[in-house]
């Protein structure tokens, strides 16, 4: 089952401006932002009804830090794997077999 994402209340917000600017359509924005088109109406209205200072209450996450830490932990796992079998094909052809 799939990880529910929570986005940062500055990522709405920003989301919510680019969408009430009109210069792309709602669906390029979404796109754009990796998320659904409704979900972009959804964050609009709820900044309609609680204004800009109560909406969005919760701590979100950034999540471009999240996914480029996990990216760069999957990157050391795969970099640290071909290092270790590196050393060992250094240590089977070092052997002196006479």
């Amino acid at each position: 089952m799939a990880k529910r994402k929570t986005y940062s209340r500055e990522f709405k917000l920003e989301a919510v401006r680019m969408l009430e600017s009109g210069r792309t359509p709602a669906v390029e924005i979404a796109r754009n932002l990796g998320i659904r088109r409704n979900q972009l109406y959804k964050w609009k209205a709820q900044l309609e009804v609680k204004g800009e200072d109560s909406v969005f209450p919760g701590p979100g996450r950034q999540l471009g830090q999240e996914a480029e830490i996990a990216r760069l932990k999957r990157e050391l796992e795969r970099v640290t794997e071909e290092r270790d079998i590196l050393k060992k094909a250094a240590k089977y052809f070092a052997r002196d077999d006479r």
